[in-house]
């Protein structure tokens, strides 16, 4: 190449590491600022400067790095940068031998002898040019790219070294076998390297088509889909817009990643997430296995709330919010100190038992906020399929877990407070029962691995704290039964309804009718007519409701600009409710013969019953009515056989069975009444009848007869004698077998209503029959009474 020194000479050495300078490459070269001296000396020597290709990493290099022989290059043009770098365009020209250094610092200066390459014509020579030239058509048909103005350059090439050397640079091998053939001198031995390199490269590329062109015969239209999809995302990636379907496997892969799964669940989700990504998007198993995954990482598999183990605190919160319910807030403190003392307890498994209105429900609030947990609620009242407990099979369209792991979920802990309500009312049909699947979730020793149908893998819901509510016990079966605390919540007592009002329902209602700037105030008289004569119930829900009403009506006046009173008085309350609904002087009428007062539990708490009894001419016949079930006929029968026996022993004629038809009737006939404890009060009824004694209606009595007079405990005893308490029942007569019961009395109740334990029915006959009136000339003689109630 004209221009270049053909005598040695000295000049500055540029150590290259990135690549191999070939003669007659044009190529762009960065010298930072620390080698612009570099640059500078090659400048003032006619712009050459020598590139050696250096092997070592190290800065600076040494002198033994450097190749032996390099390329005298020329500088063209330079374009110098803000920084103080600059950009060269360089561009080779003859190999170079590296004699002797004459300079180390600060930059390689180095006395150089040209290498002068021979010509060597003939048919060889010939023949690899053609050779190499026909390889580089067919590796560009193979698929290996060449630029056109290189293409053209190459084929207007007929040196052998020339080709050898361009071609070289089009192979770009590494940078040791590319500076192996720079040191090849000889034009033909170095074309003949090159042919070699070409035509393993061609191989390759041939081996690759082959391949291609197998695959493709085989690839079927999924995977077709497949391919251009991995091509639109490429595309997409490339503008910068995102492929919706690879966000979104990502995104499940994120969130599997981060919820903490346990082993067993981090190889279903991976397994079930690779097999997602190679499923159509348009399949409908791609939306299930979607749904599953993302179920899967919403379960709080780790994630739980921290208990607030502070007893005085749950203690505050608890009698903050529920007035009485002793039992319950000391079973709750129980757990919380034994939680501090051992941490990895189970939660128990409580039921809550009581008739409606009594704070079931809200305790189950109270007990979560006292604990600092989240709450949950679900009610199972009529729930009859089994899969609402345990979930669906994944084989089913729209396939779900159960209500159990869905409010989980919901809750983003594994320790709520959850309570299951209306126990006693689930149902079964051909679905299953719900009940049995209750099972495992109800037991202790069972739930840490509980398996939903939809999830498939165990969850553990031992740090769940379960509630059960229900009005009745007797519903529940008894295996599910067995596996809960049970605790009873009776009625309230009226002292207790009148704190209950002044604590939590006025303030609530106030708030909630717009009276809360208005100063409403209640006196306790008007609040005690509210409980005595406008409700009959154990709990508060329709005291809650008759304060409501009275605060709706203030807020009516109030919105219409009219005056409202800010004390609402007992003489306010009929004005603004009418006349009264119910009497509490129920038990306090005309004592009648043949009409006895006796008590009853019902799912809604304690109420009074009045048994009727009358006889009239016939053959010894026996009817019974009001609904009675088949335990109370027995029993009607049962006392019936035993007046028969002892009828001197109450003064009874014993040929009056013989001429006469007895009947016994419980009045609210339309309501379902059943259940032994009336045996004791239909036996009075009839003793009072055939002995013409009148039953005193403010004595009311419970309790089971025996065919041979032995009296039987019964239950419910609070709540009956709440119930003759708001009826106002002055006495009441229980078994003896029922005196440790009246240890859950409170001593004010006690002070208000005379409890008496009897051991048989002649103590029954003493305190709730009158003697026989004087005038009485016909004891006999047939009577009969009415529900009179007042």
């Amino acid at each position: 190449m004209e221009g270049f020194a053909p005598e040695p000479e000295q000049f500055p050495v540029y150590p290259m590491r990135e690549q191999v300078s070939f003669p007659h490459m044009v190529f762009p070269l960065f010298v930072g600022r620390e080698e612009m001296a570099l640059l500078d000396a090659a400048l003032r020597a006619d712009h050459l400067l020598v590139i050696v290709t250096c092997f070592s990493t190290r800065l600076p290099c040494a002198w033994h790095d450097l190749a032996p022989i390099g390329t005298l290059c020329r500088i063209n043009r330079i374009f110098r940068l803000q920084d103080g770098s600059c950009k060269a365009t360089v561009e080779g020209g003859q190999r170079i031998r590296l004699r002797e250094c004459c300079q180390h610092s600060p930059f390689f200066v180095a006395r150089c002898e040209p290498i002068v390459e021979e010509r060597q014509p003939g048919l060889v020579a010939e023949a690899l040019v053609q050779s190499v030239h026909a390889l580089l058509k067919i590796a560009l048909a193979s698929g290996r790219p060449l630029p056109g103005d290189v293409l053209k350059m190459i084929d207007q090439v007929e040196d052998p070294g020339r080709l050898a050397d361009l071609v070289a640079v089009y192979l770009n091998p590494g940078l040791r076998e590319a500076q192996r053939i720079l040191e090849i001198l000889a034009p033909l031995e170095r074309l003949k390297e090159v042919y070699l390199l070409l035509t393993a490269e061609v191989q390759k590329l041939q081996v690759q088509g082959e391949i291609q062109a197998g695959v493709s015969k085989r690839v079927g239209r999924s995977q077709k889909e497949y391919l251009l999809r991995e091509q639109m995302r490429q595309i997409q990636e490339e503008l910068g817009d995102d492929d919706p379907r690879q966000s979104e496997l990502q995104e499940l892969r994120r969130r599997i990643e981060a919820c903490n799964l346990p082993d067993a669940a981090q190889r279903v989700a991976l397994r079930e997430l690779s097999r997602l990504e190679h499923i159509n998007p348009g399949s409908p198993e791609y939306t299930v296995a979607r749904t599953y995954l993302e179920t899967l990482s919403n379960v709080p598999w780790q994630t739980g709330s921290d208990d607030q183990l502070d007893v005085a605190h749950a203690q505050q919160v608890l009698d903050a919010d529920h007035f009485g319910l002793t039992e319950v807030k000391e079973r709750i403190l129980e757990y919380l100190a034994v939680r501090s003392l051992r941490p990895t307890s189970h939660g128990p498994i409580l039921c809550f038992v009581g008739p409606p209105g009594v704070g079931k429900t809200s305790l189950g609030r109270s007990i979560a906020r006292a604990l600092g947990r989240q709450f949950i609620r679900i009610s199972l009242g009529g729930m009859k399929d089994e899969a609402e407990i345990r979930g669906h099979r994944r084989t089913y369209i729209g396939a779900l877990p159960g209500r159990i792991i869905q409010e989980i979920c919901r809750a983003e802990v594994n320790n709520p407070v959850f309570m299951l309500d209306e126990v006693d009312k689930i149902g079964q049909d051909f679905r299953g029962d719900p009940a049995s699947a209750l099972l495992e979730v109800l037991d202790p020793e069972q739930n840490d691995s509980f398996t939903d149908h939809y999830l498939d893998i165990p969850f553990d819901l031992s740090r769940v704290m379960f509630i059960t509510t229900a009005n009745l016990l007797e519903p529940i079966p008894h295996a599910l039964r067995d596996r809960m605390e049970v605790i009873h919540l009776s009625g309230y007592a009226d002292r207790d309804k009148l704190e209950i009002a002044f604590r939590y329902l006025i303030p609530k209602q106030c708030e909630e009718n717009g009276l809360a700037g208005h100063d409403l105030e209640f006196s306790r008289a008007a609040v005690a007519k509210l409980i005595q004569d406008y409700t009959r119930e154990a709990g508060v829900r329709g005291l809650e409701r008759q304060l409501a009403a009275i605060c709706r009506k203030l807020a009516r006046q109030l919105a219409q600009g009219e005056s409202a009173p800010h004390r609402i008085e007992a003489a306010d309350v009929e004005e603004r409710l009418g006349a009264r609904k119910f009497f509490t002087d129920a038990a306090a009428g005309e004592d009648r013969v043949g009409v006895v007062t006796g008590l009853a539990w019902t799912e809604a708490g304690g109420d009074i019953i009045f048994v009727e009894a009358t006889r009239m001419a016939g053959k010894k016949d026996l009817q019974l009515t009001g609904s009675l079930g088949e335990v109370m006929q027995e029993s009607a029968r049962t006392a019936l056989s035993f007046i028969r026996s002892r009828a001197a022993d109450f003064a009874i004629d014993p040929s009056i069975f013989e001429r006469s038809d007895l009947h016994i009737h419980v009045p609210a006939g339309a309501i379902p009444k059943d259940g032994p404890s009336a045996g004791i009060t239909i036996a009075v009824a009839l003793i009072s009848l055939l002995s013409g004694r009148p039953a005193r209606r403010s004595v009311a009595m419970t309790g089971e007869l025996t065919l041979t007079g032995r009296l039987l405990p019964v239950g419910g005893v609070r709540e009956k004698v709440l119930a003759a308490h708001r009826a106002g029942v002055k006495t009441v007569l229980l078994p003896a077998l029922n005196r440790e019961n009246l240890a859950d009395l409170e001593p004010e109740l006690l002070t208000e209503i005379r409890v008496v334990t009897v051991a048989s029915l002649e103590e029954v006959v003493e305190w709730s029959l009158l003697p026989a009136p004087a005038a009485a000339s016909r004891p006999f003689a047939p009577a009969s009474g009415s529900f009179a109630a007042g």
